[in-house]
């Protein structure tokens, strides 16, 4: 049986809202019946961006994180529902019955993704729908992926086996794993929001000049887990990092005396310019 999937790419999202607009000038207004009751205008994001700043000046970056509902396979609304009043179709995606689910305020808590809302005036929970509407009609995607200027949002439709074998090619991750909710929302480049990363620069000391070519080498517990050279302005990146560890960065360049620094990384950290 071929499901939906959405895969997003962190990489990719500049955070312009173009999805949530789209979602909100789909729903706002519009009752899809069986599936949905109308938006109200303001107080619901059913596709909600998260930010996370990381590092310190001037080794800072911004990364956004699109958040729909997960669709799950196993989802905790459905089991917190009552008489159906939230199912799991057969093509993957979840349905919050705006029929059956009214007065269940209760759903909202339900969801370990935030991604319920409640309509005070409707009296019921809401949710992205996947634009369940439109698919029937025929629409190979939902508004929020046509609307996506920059690629970041996808749609899938196939079977589990094929999207397994993308999953592995793709380096494709869940968010939160630990809920065990099994979400059809996949994440592209997900450590950009989620991991920590060791940032600095490297200079001469006798030139004060920016030292370009530089190898710089990481260790964790004494073995090397990456390696990178500086580039013209002496800068070097490691990302996709545990947070709460134990690093080693160790500089070498020839001519001149290796250096090395400890990193006691409890979140993205600038180590600054290390001297050679």
């Amino acid at each position: 049986m071929k499901k939906w999937t959405l895969i997003i790419d962190v990489a990719k999202c500049h955070d312009c809202n173009n999805c949530f607009l789209a979602c909100k000038d789909e729903f706002y207004e519009n009752d899809f019946p069986p599936f949905s009751l109308a938006q109200p205008r303001h107080g619901q994001r059913w596709m909600d961006i998260l930010i996370k700043e990381r590092g310190q000046y001037p080794k800072v970056d911004v990364s956004y994180l699109p958040k729909p509902c997960m669709h799950c396979d196993d989802a905790p609304c459905i089991k917190a529902a009552n008489d159906g009043a939230v199912y799991k179709r057969e093509d993957g995606i979840v349905i919050i019955d705006p029929v059956k689910a009214k007065g269940h305020k209760d759903l909202v808590k339900s969801c370990p993704y935030g991604a319920i809302w409640w309509n005070e005036e409707k009296n019921v929970p809401q949710k992205c729908t996947l634009c369940v509407h439109l698919l029937e009609e025929g629409w190979k995607e939902p508004r929020c992926v046509q609307a996506c200027p920059t690629g970041a949002l996808k749609v899938l439709y196939m079977e589990d086996t094929e999207l397994e074998q993308i999953v592995k090619e793709e380096g494709l991750e869940v968010y939160h794993p630990e809920f065990q909710a099994k979400p059809r929302v996949y994440y592209k480049n997900l450590y950009r929001f989620t991991k920590c990363f060791i940032a600095g620069s490297v200079a001469f000391q006798d030139t004060d000049e920016c030292a370009e070519g530089a190898k710089v080498t990481l260790y964790q517990d004494s073995k090397q887990i990456a390696e990178t050279v500086t580039d013209n302005y002496g800068d070097f990146k490691f990302d996709d990092l545990e947070d709460n560890a134990h690093y080693e960065v160790e500089v070498a360049y020839s001519g001149y005396e290796e250096k090395s620094l400890t990193v006691e990384l409890k979140e993205s950290m600038n180590v600054g310019t290390i001297f050679l």
